[in-house]
């Protein structure tokens, strides 16, 4: 086996590792999203009782932190990790819009690690002092005010994951090293997140996601981290990006 045949199985090697880590993360990151944004949110936030709510936050706050602030910070982590990632998976389709994509995701979870602090605020308004200096049904009403602060923040975050998910999409229909309908699949989800971020933003009678907007998204998220968890990348496909001249094909 001559040298560059060598490198190049290397290489295949390499990125089937990457696509690995890729799906593993999106993994970590969904498990932990669903605590961190679905399962704790619903046993904790009464909609239009806002002292239930401060009620149920003070009568669990150990499950609180470790749920909903926790789970984010996994979720925050993992997101960094998985932007890095994805651009050096995808680069050698487009180096540019790869990093468009990275610096997208970075974006959205730079603004959802500040948005945080709402939640900290919540505990810092149950928890200490502030419980002398403002009446019960102050309290409660600041604290729904922080926990929708916290509920528009996230929405802030996902309008900048849009153009991540344009560009994904694209790059992966392009890529040759991917199925086409990943790509058509995340153009789907975009769309959804455009049109839900930015309603929930500049319309204040929107208040739910409709099913033709969430369904193509969770289909998008959920297969293609299968997809590279089973499937990782095609190395012929791969190669021919990586060698544009194509010499050199090593069998995947």
């Amino acid at each position: 086996m001559s040298q560059e045949v060598l490198n190049q199985t290397n290489k295949g090697n390499s990125v089937q590792k990457t696509a690995r880590l890729a799906g593993v993360l999106y993994l970590i990151i969904t498990v932990a999203a669903t605590i961190a944004h679905f399962v704790v949110p619903s046993n904790f936030i009464i909609p239009g009782d806002a002292a239930a709510t401060a009620s149920n936050i003070i009568g669990n706050e150990s499950m609180f932190r470790l749920g909903a602030i926790g789970g984010e910070l996994i979720v925050l982590l993992s997101e960094i990790i998985l932007a890095v990632v994805l651009y050096v998976l995808l680069k050698p389709i487009n180096k540019t819009l790869s990093l468009i994509a990275a610096v997208s995701r970075l974006a959205m979870t730079t603004i959802h690690g500040l948005n945080l602090i709402n939640y900290f605020f919540v505990l810092l308004l149950l928890g200490g002092s502030y419980t002398t200096v403002f009446a019960p049904d102050q309290v409660d009403a600041l604290v729904t005010l922080f926990l929708d602060a916290h509920s528009y923040g996230f929405t802030i975050g996902i309008a900048f994951l849009t153009i991540h998910v344009f560009v994904l999409a694209y790059l992966i229909f392009k890529s040759g090293y991917f199925p086409k309908i990943l790509g058509i699949l995340f153009f789907a989800a975009g769309v959804g997140y455009l049109v839900d971020s930015f309603a929930l933003l500049l319309f204040p009678s929107y208040t739910t996601t409709p099913a033709f907007l969430s369904l193509p998204i969770a289909i998008a998220e959920i297969a293609f981290p299968i997809w590279l968890l089973i499937k990782g990348v095609n190395k012929k496909g791969y190669q021919k990006r990586v060698l544009p001249s194509n010499k050199t094909v090593v069998a995947g």
